[in-house]
């Protein structure tokens, strides 16, 4: 039996909790959060104990494995003090939004030898897996691109802490992965440009949109674009594309919402791959979660990991000094899985 702990009660801490329920040999065994009126709700949603910090968590159930889901910027000191204390980490993406911060997680994990998955959960898509089986048959990689965006609501209503991130930090690690997984390629250099001050007029003064030019140690090239200023009145809150061009053939696909729209005289919306199947939830995130939990209970591979969660935290630290400085930067050669 492997005992989980989740810190983050929120969206993504409940729904992974749900996720959990009915795994074999996995137990989660309680929540940490510091908010009352969240840590309220996620006791009435989930029907676990909530601490009201991770250090409570760890005291008072001592799990075998936590999983961070907090605010992007709040995962050094938890993910710290998780692997210090020898438990196995499941840590939300980007693992930090500084290398510094970044880094001492991946030395901690490191230093006291235990397992640690990164959350980029699109490695759980079918669409994506399978794209990846079909690069095999495309030759070699040329150029990628990926575009993927939220509507107003995702940074104005859904994020309390938008202010705090952007959509470089809170989108493009996906696709950083995305390009990296799918091309396997190193990447050598970013470059960067970007707008700001539609959201600013709206109280929350990050970046609108933002557009990077990867370039890799075989002079291929991957562009991504992600922005925050979708119309809310558009089609779904996500818009999520990409496209590899290989030497023998190309994969294109379009992830915005799997292929279902419902449209009424109100209102039109669209539906991602995931919510509920009779009692079950599905979509890429409860896989990931229920496929990192399953590793844990019987030692199977569990990736990817902490360095490769450096690398992509990196590259975003490169796109925003690349927007601010107007210069080319450089991306350090190191080890990925």
């Amino acid at each position: 039996m492997v005992t989980i702990g989740i810190v983050g009660a929120g969206l993504r801490g409940r729904l992974f909790a749900e996720a959990l329920q009915a795994q074999p040999d996995v137990t989660v065994v309680g929540l940490a959060e510091p908010s009352a009126k969240v840590a309220e709700e996620a006791r009435d949603a989930t029907g676990l104990p909530v601490t009201a910090s991770h250090p409570e968590l760890l005291e008072a159930f001592d799990p075998d494995a936590v999983i961070v889901a907090t605010p992007d910027f709040a995962h050094r000191q938890i993910a710290v003090d998780v692997a210090e204390a020898g438990k196995h980490l499941l840590i939300e993406k980007p693992v930090a939004t500084t290398l510094d911060d970044a880094q001492a997680i991946a030395e901690a994990v490191h230093r006291s030898g235990v397992r640690c998955l990164v959350g980029f959960e699109n490695r759980w898509n079918p669409h994506v897996v399978q794209a990846k089986a079909a690069m095999a048959s495309l030759g070699e990689p040329i150029t990628a691109s990926a575009t993927l965006s939220n509507s107003f609501f995702v940074p104005t209503t859904m994020l309390s802490w938008a202010a705090q991130s952007s959509p470089a930090w809170f989108l493009m690690p996906h696709t950083v992965d995305l390009v990296l997984w799918l091309t396997g390629r190193r990447p050598v250099s970013v470059s960067a440009v970007g707008s700001r001050g539609v959201l600013a007029q709206r109280g929350i003064d990050t970046w609108d949109v933002v557009h990077a030019l990867l370039t890799f140690d075989d002079g291929s090239t991957a562009t991504l674009s992600s922005a925050w200023t979708l119309p809310d009145a558009g089609d779904g809150i996500v818009d999520f594309r990409f496209q590899v061009i290989g030497t023998e053939g190309s994969v294109t696909a379009d992830l915005s919402h799997q292929g279902l729209t419902v449209v009424t005289d109100k209102h039109r919306s669209t539906w991602p791959l995931s919510g509920r199947i009779g009692r079950s939830q599905v979509g890429p995130a409860v896989w990931m979660v229920q496929d990192f939990a399953a590793s844990l209970v019987d030692g199977g591979d569990l990736g990817p990991g902490i360095d490769h969660g450096v690398l992509v935290t990196e590259i975003i630290c490169a796109i925003e000094d690349s927007i601010t400085t107007g210069q080319t930067k450089h991306i350090t050669e190191r080890r990925t899985t």
